[in-house]
């Protein structure tokens, strides 16, 4: 794993959390799979900057916040 993978994991799941959101409603809100975000926090994804700004959007966060 590369170690901004796993930075960049750590900090969506921490958004996530303290917006109170589940994987699975994360999942919904961004149209992408629930494993997918799963793997994203575990840092074992490269994720694309489309992808980035999916999730940003359904967290309703600018892509930079997401950004270690």
């Amino acid at each position: 794993m590369n170690d901004v993978t796993v930075r960049f994991g750590r900090k969506l799941r921490a958004v996530r959390t303290e917006k109170g959101i589940s994987q699975e409603e994360l999942a919904q809100r961004s149209g992408l799979h629930r494993t997918y975000v799963s793997s994203v926090e575990r840092g074992e994804r490269n994720i694309s900057l489309i992808n980035i700004a999916k999730l940003a959007n359904a967290l309703g966060v600018r892509p930079s916040e997401l950004m270690p």
